[in-house]
């Protein structure tokens, strides 16, 4: 149960350090200096959750493991973050679809997560779930804003549901280790979030104007530590430091 809990714990840690790492990239570069800096905030948010997460799942390796260690000294196969968040930021349009893809999904799963047998993932979920409610509302709102927008932003939209929506599934497919944690309430049943986040995913696409693509191929692997080549390039940013100049500190 040790080894499941310790995956389990890296998965939810990975998830939001990969998308934090992702978001990060539009410091200065978002579309108007408002979103630009909350983009960056919420980067800040889930890079919180990732360092709450490691260091939880720091105590229960052992072995001077730290949240730095884990963040920047695993390589690309230990990772168990789904594909969705290691995809391109590409346009405004896409990271924003992203965006509310995951944070619809997140709420949900933080939602359930607070009541976890395991005290510390709750108290986890409980803590990040007020700044998830905030992400969720923020990336439906601009989903709507660009989806019934101008012809542009509506195109843009949905060439980002076309390249993005492949990696939806995934999310809501138990791993081995969650399945294992269920048996004594401390992981989440992802496959029962399903139904609630297309409820939500609907209701957002027909104020955006938008439709929910149907029988769309899944990737998967993620969970399991089988990514996109696009991780290693992320890595390779993400680590470089830690990598080039090792156990420097500030």
């Amino acid at each position: 149960m040790n080894d499941s809990l310790i995956h389990y714990t890296l998965h939810l840690a990975d998830n939001a350090m990969i998308l934090a790492q992702q978001n990060s990239a539009w410091c200065g570069h978002g579309p108007i200096l408002e979103q630009d800096i909350a983009i960056t905030n919420i980067s800040l948010d889930i890079l919180g959750q990732a360092r709450n997460f490691y260091q939880y799942a720091a105590t229960l390796i052992g072995d001077n493991a730290t949240e730095d260690s884990l963040a920047f000294l695993r390589d690309n196969r230990d990772f168990k973050n789904c594909l969705l968040v290691e995809q391109e930021n590409g346009d405004w349009g896409r990271t924003i679809l992203r965006q509310f893809i995951f944070s619809n999904y997140q709420y949900l799963l933080y939602e359930e997560l607070q009541s976890s047998s395991d005290e510390q993932l709750a108290a986890i979920a409980t803590k990040a779930l007020k700044e998830v409610t905030y992400h969720l509302r923020w990336s439906s709102e601009w989903v709507i804003r660009l989806g019934d927008g101008t012809d542009e932003s509506h195109q843009r939209l949905k060439n980002a549901i076309e390249q993005l929506w492949q990696y939806v599934d995934e999310l809501f497919i138990n791993a081995d280790y969650e399945n294992e944690l269920l048996k004594e309430n401390i992981s989440v049943d992802v496959s029962s979030l399903k139904n609630k986040w297309l409820e939500k995913a609907s209701s957002i696409f027909d104020e955006a104007t938008l439709q929910i693509p149907q029988n769309v191929f899944a990737k998967t692997g993620g969970k399991q530590g089988i990514h996109s080549e696009k991780l290693g390039y992320i890595l390779a940013e993400m680590q470089f430091m830690q990598r080039a100049y090792p156990n420097s500190v500030w």
